[in-house]
């Protein structure tokens, strides 16, 4: 822990610590630039979990993980609006994440971050989900249509053909046909 903090985030007296970083550290861990990292602290993107008894921000591991995350995605061409807006969609979404950017995983696709949280996969802004759990779909297909047959490379039907509405000679009776 050469120039990190260690600050007592619980008041415990010492038994609960965790190390915290700097302005300068977080610059050199994530790449950012002090003035990145200072709009984005006073604009509330991203605030420090902690302050020092001098007014100084300092950062925690968490906080490291929302910011390069922030980075990356400016990095991948999101704009810095969709980014605090889908901060804001997460935190709304799921209430329970403190540090969205640090407990999902994030897909930039086009100009759409996809959210990979328990087992889901939605659109940040919107919350749509993304992904049908085709596992879950073929056990409702074989629920829906019966048993399938054991023979090999039997394909079962899946929309059964329907009769006609009116035979095919009368369709070329009226000339169509």
């Amino acid at each position: 822990m050469s120039h990190s903090s260690v600050i007592d985030s619980l008041g415990t007296g010492g038994y609960m610590t965790e190390t915290v970083f700097s302005s300068r550290q977080v610059c050199s861990i994530t790449g950012l630039s002090q003035r990145q990292l200072r709009y984005w602290r006073q604009t509330g993107l991203i605030a420090p979990s902690y302050r020092t008894a001098g007014g100084h921000a300092r950062y925690s591991f968490i906080d490291l993980i929302a910011l390069r995350t922030a980075g990356r995605l400016l990095d991948a061409g999101v704009p810095l609006q969709r980014i605090r807006k889908c901060i804001a969609s997460l935190v709304e979404r799921l209430p329970a994440l403190s540090i969205p950017l640090a407990q999902v995983a994030l897909v930039v696709t086009g100009d759409i971050v996809l959210v990979f949280h328990q087992g889901a996969v939605f659109d940040a802004l919107t919350g749509q989900e993304w992904i049908i759990p085709v596992a879950e779909l073929i056990r409702d297909i074989e629920q829906a249509s019966g048993p399938a047959d054991s023979r090999p490379g039997f394909q079962q039907e899946l929309f059964p053909a329907l009769a006609p509405a009116e035979p095919l000679s009368m369709v070329s009776k009226t000339g169509i046909g």
